[in-house]
């Protein structure tokens, strides 16, 4: 976890800027980096966040990034529109369903190796509920925020679907083929 949660002002800014960045996709219109005079020195830092779009409790869109790379309001603002034009999964966002869809941000620290064991013993090391998963084999790479754990509870099937998730055999991880991660998030929606 970051070493001090965000505040409920910084939350409420980063879910405003997650929502103007979604309206704006979603009815085509132009959008600026975010500036960062005026932000918290927590806000105008590098972070790494997802975006979460649902609608009706489904999933509607959601992406994000692992590493920091830019402040983290403006990376809330990019993760926000790429979930609502680009995830691969479903069609862009209509302007005329922006007010049905909740935003769920999730604020990760720095992804961390799980030590070198045996892969029968990488399962009993993950903590469900709290671990987000990276997996990486090769070129190929998934993540699972610790949000995933609620739809997969088992951590060997966890592991599978990430591994077809990331397009290489569920039993990748079961050969050693893999290099696995973990993080936490600091997550947080509109209410």
């Amino acid at each position: 976890m970051p070493e001090a949660p965000l505040t409920p002002d910084e939350q409420r800014t980063l879910l405003e800027i997650a929502r103007q960045g979604l309206v704006a996709a979603a009815r085509g219109l132009p959008t600026e980096e975010v500036p960062l005079e005026g932000l918290t020195p927590r806000l105008a830092a590098p972070g790494a966040s997802f975006v979460t779009l649902t609608r009706q409790g489904e999933l509607r869109g959601c992406i994000g990034g692992l590493q920091a790379r830019n402040a983290l309001a403006e990376d809330v603002r990019q993760h926000a529109i790429a979930a609502a034009l680009k995830d691969y999964r479903f069609e862009p966002v209509r302007a005329d369903e922006v007010d049905q869809i909740e935003i769920e941000i999730s604020v990760l620290n720095t992804p961390e190796p799980v030590a070198s064991l045996p892969p029968e013993e990488l399962p009993g090391r993950l903590r469900r509920y709290v671990d987000g998963v990276i997996l990486i084999s090769g070129p190929y790479r998934a993540t699972f925020l610790p949000q995933v754990w609620e739809k997969i509870p088992d951590p060997e099937q966890f592991l599978d679907t990430l591994c077809n998730k990331a397009g290489v055999p569920a039993y990748t991880w079961r050969r050693g083929q893999a290099e696995i991660f973990t993080y936490q998030v600091e997550s947080f929606h509109e209410k």
